[in-house]
């Protein structure tokens, strides 16, 4: 019989941890692993994305209505799901998720999984106690699995965690990307003007450092370029402020977020990722899998995809005129973007495929759902060398 297994997302939007599950659930062997997708909507404002996608691949999907910030009901409707459905693992992503997840499972014999998908950098005092919050309930889960090694290794110090964490290494639906062959209209019109296109792909807040992005691309005189952004956020307004301010609004395209953000990828000369802090970003695997050279912070997160002058090209993090000048050596040399795209994408498709990813979790569901078996400390996969 297959291992029954509901992951709990966030009912916010589209990101990179939803994109995640989506990615997990699509390539499971179903003789394995029965999964369903869930989220607790907290607002009778959203939508849900993340279930309305699992329902188009298939995968049953269940919200539970629980408005407010604290709403105890949400974990009352998870617990009775997890009971009249024979749930046998909870796999939860988030704090907010893993409070709920450890609250629903108490006592009915549910397993708990939680995949830390990252820690914020620069986080306010709030924000702060929420995620050590979290770290501190880790060891009352049976397992713990980061998606990346400078998540892992500092969780390895925490006191009650032997036995319990793992590492899978993150993944990229790479028969999604496939699957998308034309480029976007808005992306087309940019390049019958000869425009080079400079693309990102993520959400607009303070930590992917989109204002080091515009600064630099602000002083890229000599190139007639375009840069297009695709995503929603917080910092959406201030950075439409703030390339006003520089002069160069006409030539920056804020899209939005877009379901068909594939075909925007499929059409950018280089893709740029300035984050001051990341896991193991899905945006640059996504580049990297689609053919799109990649400029990223030289950061541990994007050290794991990107090896400087091989699979990508780094710059040091916050750096406007360094980040200018990696730009302006990518766009004047069509040989280096042709050998990174290449590179890249041999790169992130030999080792960062949720094929690859699906079976090491169906692994991990089918150890912890046996009662005696032997788990945890230690790292999953080979080491990474190119």
């Amino acid at each position: 019989m297959p291992v029954r297994v509901l992951q709990l997302g966030n009912p916010t939007g589209l990101y990179g941890a939803e994109r995640w599950i989506l990615a997990l659930v699509k390539h499971f062997d179903f003789k394995k692993v029965s999964p369903w997708v869930a989220a607790v909507k907290d607002d009778p404002c959203l939508e849900v994305p993340l279930c309305k996608e699992a329902e188009k691949l298939g995968i049953p999907s269940q919200v539970f209505e629980a408005h407010g910030r604290i709403n105890l009901d949400g974990v009352r409707q998870l617990r009775g799901f997890i009971r009249q459905n024979g749930i046998h693992i909870l796999h939860t992503h988030g704090y907010k998720t893993d409070v709920i997840g450890l609250l629903a499972v108490r006592g009915n014999g549910c397993k708990l999984v939680s995949t830390p998908h990252g820690w914020t950098k620069q986080a306010d005092l709030k924000l702060w106690c929420y995620e050590m919050f979290n770290r501190c309930i880790f060891p009352f889960f049976d397992a713990v699995v980061p998606l990346s090694e400078q998540i892992y290794r500092p969780l390895q110090r925490l006191p009650g965690m032997k036995g319990k964490l793992n590492l899978i290494r993150n993944g990229v639906d790479i028969s999604e990307l496939d699957q998308v062959k034309e480029v976007s209209k808005e992306i087309k019109l940019l390049k019958e003007e000869g425009a080079f296109v400079i693309g990102y792909v993520g959400r607009l807040i303070p930590s992917k450092g989109l204002d080091v992005l515009l600064n630099a691309v602000a002083h890229l005189d000599s190139i007639n370029w375009r840069l297009a952004i695709i995503g929603e956020g917080e910092q959406r307004s201030e950075l439409e402020f703030l390339a006003q301010k520089l002069g160069v609004a006409k030539r920056v395209l804020f899209f939005g977020f877009r379901q068909d953000r594939i075909s925007f990828l499929r059409g950018m000369d280089i893709f740029v990722l300035p984050s001051r802090t990341e896991g193991t970003p899905r945006c640059v695997m996504e580049a990297m899998a689609a053919g799109v050279p990649v400029v990223a912070s030289d950061i541990p997160g994007c050290r794991t995809l990107v090896v400087d002058k091989k699979t990508g090209l780094l710059f040091p993090p916050d750096q406007v005129q360094r980040l200018m000048n990696v730009i302006k050596s990518v766009a004047s040399e069509p040989v280096l973007r042709h050998s990174l795209a290449r590179e890249g994408r041999r790169f992130v498709r030999s080792h960062f495929s949720a094929v690859r990813m699906a079976r090491e979790y169906e692994e991990l569901y089918s150890s912890i759902s046996q009662p005696f078996s032997i788990r945890g400390h230690h790292l999953r996969g080979k080491s990474l060398l190119i």
